[in-house]
């Protein structure tokens, strides 16, 4: 369990490359980097997103295929190309006028450092580096694109009481079944 005051939770932002995907990229023929994705985190930020939650990525990756795939999930604020994390980070703050303490960063290596120092609830998958582990609140069970942003995702969701069966209900009418 995380432990931090979920419910002021405004935004969560992912790292891309060893967080929603795998930390072993294979690489085309043409040298383009071919990522992976885990179905269920890119479920997880749709229901986020309709719930209300803020959701962002942050990559120093510049594929094409990174922007399309969340796009299509949804999602408006993806940055790419990001050298220094930090700056963007600070102006997505100022873009959604947000606080330090509102945001979930999900990072694995040391290009997140910096801003996992100064967001709310710093959190990282299992298989994160050692200087990452180290400052994070909450270090996930699954590693990277193993399903780990789902994991935060539903933590969050819980804590603000948009448990699975209310948003089920509400997002598309179902009965629940227990």
């Amino acid at each position: 369990m995380i432990n931090y005051d979920l419910k002021k939770i405004r935004a969560i932002i992912f790292d891309v490359d060893g967080v929603l995907s795998c930390e072993t990229i294979p690489l085309h023929p043409s040298g383009e980097p071919m990522r992976t994705v885990n179905i269920k985190d890119g479920y997880a930020i749709q229901l986020a997103q309709k719930q209300g939650l803020r959701i962002a990525i942050m990559t120093g990756g510049t594929t094409e295929s990174i922007r399309l795939r969340y796009e299509r999930l949804g999602m408006g604020d993806i940055y790419m190309g990001c050298s220094v994390k930090i700056r963007t980070y600070k102006m997505f703050m100022e873009k959604h006028d947000l606080r330090d303490d509102e945001i979930i960063y999900m990072g694995d290596d040391i290009p997140d450092y910096e801003v996992m120092q100064r967001c709310g609830c710093p959190c990282c998958p299992a298989d994160a580096c050692p200087d990452i582990k180290s400052i994070s609140k909450y270090i996930s069970r699954y590693n990277g694109g193993q399903g780990c942003g789902r994991d935060v995702i539903e933590q969050v969701l819980r804590a603000q009481g948009k448990q699975l069966d209310s948003v089920l209900n509400q997002t598309y009418g179902l009965p629940i079944y227990r």
